[in-house]
């Protein structure tokens, strides 16, 4: 199954709060990412029927290993791309917007060489 923008948005923020919180419901979800119960149902439904999530009897949410790395990439992505266009002069707020645009789009060859040239850079 074929992840879109939506998706990977929805894994990560569960990675997030599952960082933050000893178990992670809709109900979470809804208030972090600001959506409406109804949405963020549909989308734990065809996340868990891709086999991304697990959902227990109780509504906790876990990522399987494929949801855990799908969810990783798109934040490691997000954590290096807003703290270099923050180091380069674009403001916080507006780093970090560009940089929720761009984790979803961009390719493994021009993300690992953007690690590469950050890292030569320090």
């Amino acid at each position: 199954m074929a992840l879109q923008e939506s998706g990977e948005m929805y894994l990560e923020t569960i990675l997030i709060l599952s960082q933050k919180l000893s178990g992670v419901r809709s109900i979470d979800v809804c208030e972090e990412m600001g959506y409406s119960k109804p949405s963020v149902s549909r989308a734990v439904g065809i996340l868990k029927s891709g086999g991304y999530i697990l959902v227990d009897r109780d509504g906790f949410i876990t990522l399987t290993d494929e949801g855990r790395y799908v969810a990783e990439k798109t934040y490691e992505r997000h954590r290096v791309l807003s703290d270099f266009f923050c180091s380069i002069g674009v403001s916080e707020s507006r780093a970090v917007d560009d940089a929720c645009k761009i984790e979803h789009d961009i390719s493994d060859e021009t993300f690992e060489a953007l690690k590469r040239y950050i890292s030569a850079h320090k």
